[in-house]
């Protein structure tokens, strides 16, 4: 494909201003020397780039309670994580930060902007289009889910049409244009918007079919949205479309169980296209296969065995005394602490083997059969249909662990009214599998069936999604408040640091500093409102508009020495 430049405005920029030497009047029109989508295959390629390239679990994973601080006296971190974990606005622009998945959501979101123009321009309208057209829009509405849930506060029916979302693209840009920020709602009303009408149009029809938006990952994404967007009933529709009517195939963890401790055989068979619990993949520019992984770096920051054995992973929990069919990896040394599963897909992708550069990369499962069956199982308690969702429970429960235990909504009920809430102690250290919940929405009181099956299928998402980055976005949708602890030499939590209440703005991760000097309207932070002034920056003097070919998702790294 010749080389193609894509105009996003503020969006997806992040350059330096010496690419930008040209006077304003050249930033008013687009250069009209683009690829021209003539062709199903030309689009079909293009596509294949609609996909973001950078990914949100290492901001997502550090922000949320699964990570512990381990002191900064521990050599294995850098400004990046110390920003994330703490919250903090975020200044660098390495493969992992919050500047980079936005620059790499908004070129997606261009390029299937660009394929449904060419679409209707060529009047293409054959099953292929069909299937292009619907993968264009999914692609679409997945990029804008992404960028609202991480850069705008969590969606409730109460507050979203005030609360700042991000920017809406819904069409090929040809002469400059200020971008403002939709309401939250209304991002999700175009998202909606966009499944609706993609739905009925999805296939399969794909060479590699696990790496685009084949009918069961649609119908899975659009399970996490409804969930996300407080309809129950949707959620449950396309949750039983996913799966057929039925609560599989779940991810096989007592084959996991029955293999060696290989950590890399372990992982490519976790990620492996072959598995029916895997319904979509995305390969990212990341190296938080390592930062997440069973390695020493980034363990400053760290998901570790007191977290592991209070909170999650082999705490005591609703199932007793049975334990996993693949035992995560539970260890601690010199400057290291880590409960976790082998499942991070690290590899290094050289560029220069001479000069050993290239970049590193991560593969992940984007959706999976067994979020879809705890979403529903989610929706399902909402509807207070509790022995239904039971059934989910109990599915993921008994695949993931080797039990006698059957849940009933008493079962679980007792269960979780025995168990204190987490920092509740004086000294706000206590951790256990229970924490206080405040969602926007209304769920029952503390203690009550709803409110402890709620405890429940968060309990189980948060093991099911453990280094993923998900687990952040039910904090924010529940509301739960989550210190910073640093840890002891010990491995014990000694002190609170910060604290993210209910209603903390830090919750909306800051626009990347490049757009908010480019005129997109920044996040509050420490009570200001969310419509102070960025600081000035050299882009001031241009229109905030800029077209540009450099590729931004992706940083050059020396590889690691062996």
């Amino acid at each position: 494909m010749k080389k193609k430049y894509i105009f996003l405005s503020v969006l997806a920029t992040a350059v330096s201003v010496t690419t930008l030497s040209s006077c304003d009047d050249y930033l008013d029109t687009m250069p009209d020397n683009r690829t021209v989508l003539d062709t199903e295959d030309k689009m079909s390629d293009l596509l294949t780039s609609s996909y973001p390239s950078n990914e949100y679990a290492l901001v997502n994973e550090l922000m949320s309670d699964n990570a512990d601080y381990y002191g900064a006296e521990n050599p294995n971190g850098e400004r990046l994580g110390d920003q994330i974990y703490f919250w903090k606005d975020v200044t660098e622009s390495a493969n992992e930060a919050p500047t980079r998945l936005w620059s790499s959501c908004y070129l997606c979101i261009a390029n299937a902007n660009q394929v449904l123009e060419s679409l209707k321009e060529y009047k293409f309208s054959d099953e292929k289009a069909q299937q292009l057209k619907a993968e264009a829009l999914l692609c679409r509405a997945y990029a804008h889910f992404i960028l609202v849930n991480e850069f705008g506060l969590a969606y409730n029916t109460k507050t979203s049409a005030k609360d700042p979302g991000v920017p809406l693209s819904t069409k090929v840009e040809k002469i400059a244009a200020k971008y403002q920020r939709a309401s939250v709602a209304a991002v999700y009303e175009q998202i909606d918007k966009d499944l609706q009408e993609a739905l009925p149009l999805v296939g399969d029809n794909y060479k590699v079919p696990k790496y685009h938006f084949n009918v069961k990952a649609a119908y899975a994404f659009a399970t996490r949205f409804y969930l996300f967007y407080e309809k129950w009933d949707e959620a449950i529709k396309y949750a039983d479309l996913c799966l057929g009517g039925q609560n599989g195939p779940l991810r096989d963890w007592s084959v996991l169980g029955s293999m060696a401790d290989d950590n890399y055989a372990l992982i490519d068979h976790y990620i492996s296209a072959d598995l029916g619990c895997n319904l979509m993949f995305s390969d990212f520019y990341s190296s938080s296969g390592i930062y997440l992984g069973a390695y020493v770096v980034y363990k400053r920051y760290s998901h570790g065995r007191f977290l592991g054995a209070n909170e999650d992973i082999l705490a005591n929990n609703v199932w007793g005394s049975g334990g996993y069919y693949k035992r995560p990896v539970n260890m601690a040394g010199a400057n290291f602490d880590i409960c976790l599963f082998n499942k991070m897909a690290y590899k290094f992708q050289y560029i220069d083997p001479v000069a050993q550069t290239g970049y590193r990369r991560l593969t992940l499962p984007l959706f999976t059969t067994d979020e879809v069956l705890l979403s529903r199982a989610e929706a399902l308690i909402m509807k207070k249909q509790y022995d239904k969702a039971c059934e989910d429970l109990n599915a993921w429960m008994h695949n993931i662990v080797n039990t006698t235990v059957t849940l009933t909504p008493t079962l679980i009920q007792n269960f979780y009214n025995g168990v204190n809430y987490c920092y509740d102690d004086a000294d706000h250290l206590q951790s256990t599998v229970k924490k206080h919940l405040h969602p926007a929405f209304d769920i029952d009181a503390e203690g009550s069936v709803q409110e402890t099956m709620l405890q429940c299928v968060l309990g189980f998402r948060r093991i099911e999604t453990v280094q993923e980055g998900k687990r952040w976005w039910d904090i924010k949708r529940y509301g739960i408040e989550i210190p910073r602890r640093e840890m002891d030499a010990s491995g014990q939590p000694s002190k609170v640091l910060d604290v993210l209440k209910k209603d903390d703005p830090r919750r909306a991760v800051q626009i990347p500093l490049p757009q908010r000097n480019a005129g997109v309207q920044p996040n509050p932070r420490n009570g200001e409102s969310s419509t102070v002034v960025a600081p000035a920056g050299p882009w001031d003097k241009f229109s905030g508009n800029v077209t540009t070919d450099i590729d931004l998702s992706k940083q050059l790294i020396r590889a690691p020495k062996k």
